[in-house]
């Protein structure tokens, strides 16, 4: 028996007419309004879920539903005697085919280009960020079971469990776009949904020079640094572009190079060809299997890498990391939370102590400023966009201090009609690295650091 007959036979209504026909019974035929749509919706959303098999992998069986929900659909307007115009019917089809196969009231919101981020709090509360600007969406979800279905569907295909002995996840679309969900009793507020999206198509280094995050000057000098084998941190603030960074500089390393990328989930989105995607797993519910961003990148260090990129450090694994920077494992690259160059810093030393070893701060001092070459630091700026704002050297140690030396900084000049007006301007001063760049053959512009560079 087809799954149509089956929700046919099992939900036909005997003792008492439902909403819907007392709908009919007082109009007919039943024109549009917003209240009978959305019980339409309701009705075959509530009568195939009940009828479905709960074990069924939807995705797989992708047009086999979706040809179902289609015959229901036919179906249950011409019981009601429901008139809707041809772009009326064909929305509230592709919606109702929006919560079965896919992301429900979010898919409209993912399909929108000019979306960088979709917050969800709780069922009646969605925001969106467009163009640097957080504002609410006219959009609900039904109830917290409403959300809950959306973010098992995310999780589930990743192997990640989300439930009250496991109330946080990270997770990722299949575009690669990051999500992070959150449900009682950690969230009091109900399900929340946090998806940071990834443009469909990826920015390239024409875009950060046209959007104004960076200057073609500084991005040669950072073409420079990746393609001579650097050890570069990104970091910055939430939101502040350090992924897209990563990406953009990432493309600088040669294709005859063997990539390893390391993340708790993978979303880095590498051209190269020779690329090794590495992804951190949780515990499972008998609290076993978990593997850590530590294991990965100890692991990582016997397949034969080129390159090393870390997603983020966040942990223990700053430790690790840095110690394959000083083991032969040049050119490698990560990113970081923090507010500023010399925050940067501390926050690497802090979590080395993480990894709990118990070593003097100087020797970790010492292993920062052996390992790391450049710090670039990127924020958000009041306006919404994104900016870099400091290119940093890591020269070495003067006594226990760890040496800093700004090689471009970002100059606000102003604001007008409300954007930031400014530019990453060099300093002068000639990095004293120069040396291994040019060994590698690059060539750099005398100029690139400033009219009257100074050598040190």
């Amino acid at each position: 028996m087809s799954l149509l007959k089956r929700i046919e036979k099992g939900q036909q209504p005997q003792e008492q007419p439902s909403k819907l026909e007392e709908l009919r019974l007082r109009r007919q035929p039943m024109t549009p309004s917003r209240e009978p749509l959305v019980d339409i919706k309701k009705l075959v959303q509530d009568r195939l879920i009940a009828e479905m098999d709960p074990n069924m992998d939807v995705t797989a069986n992708a047009a086999e539903v979706r040809e179902t929900i289609e015959e229901l659909f036919q179906t249950i307007l011409a019981q009601e005697n429901i008139v809707l115009s041809r772009a009326e019917r064909a929305k509230l089809f592709e919606q109702i085919v929006a919560e079965i196969l896919g992301l429900g009231p979010l898919e409209t919101l993912l399909a929108d280009e000019s979306i960088t981020e979709i917050m969800v709090n709780g069922p009646k509360h969605i925001y969106i960020e467009r163009q640097g600007r957080i504002e609410r969406v006219d959009m609900t979800f039904q109830d917290n079971d409403h959300v809950r279905r959306i973010i098992d569907r995310i999780v589930a295909p990743l192997g990640r469990r989300i439930d009250e002995s496991s109330p946080m996840v990270d997770a990722r679309l299949q575009d690669g776009s990051r999500v992070n969900a959150l449900i009682p009793p950690v969230s009091l507020v109900g399900p929340t949904l946090t998806i940071r999206k990834f443009a469909k198509k990826a920015l390239t280094t024409d875009d950060l020079v046209r959007l104004g995050t960076i200057t073609p000057e500084a991005l040669e000098f950072l073409r420079a640094c990746v393609m001579a084998r650097m050890n570069v941190v990104i970091s910055g603030g939430t939101g502040s572009g350090k992924t897209t960074l990563l990406n953009i500089l990432s493309s600088f390393i040669p294709e005859d190079q063997r990539i390893v990328t390391i993340e708790n989930a993978a979303e880095l989105q590498l051209r190269q060809e020779h690329v090794v995607t590495l992804e951190s797993r949780p515990a499972n519910i008998e609290g076993m299997g978990e593997i850590t961003m530590r294991d990965l990148v100890i692991n990582s260090l016997r397949m034969r890498p080129d390159r090393i990129v870390v997603g983020e450090i966040r942990g223990g694994e700053a430790l690790d990391m840095l110690q394959a920077m000083n083991t032969g494992h040049d050119g490698s690259l990560t990113t970081c939370h923090s507010n500023g160059p010399r925050d940067t810093l501390a926050r690497i030393e802090t979590m080395c102590l993480m990894a709990g070893m118990d070593l003097p701060l100087r020797a970790i001092r010492e292993q920062v400023s052996s390992a790391l070459n450049l710090i670039v630091h990127q924020s958000r700026m009041r306006d919404g966009t994104r900016k870099i704002v400091n290119v940093t050297e890591v020269q070495g140690m003067e006594g226990d201090v760890i040496v800093l030396s700004d090689i471009f900084m970002f100059e606000q000049t102003g604001v007008e009609d409300g954007k930031v007006i400014g530019r990453l301007k060099p300093t002068g001063l000639r990095p004293k690295f120069m040396e291994e760049i040019e060994k590698a053959n690059i060539k750099l512009p005398p100029d690139i650091f400033g009219a009257s560079f100074h050598f040190r």
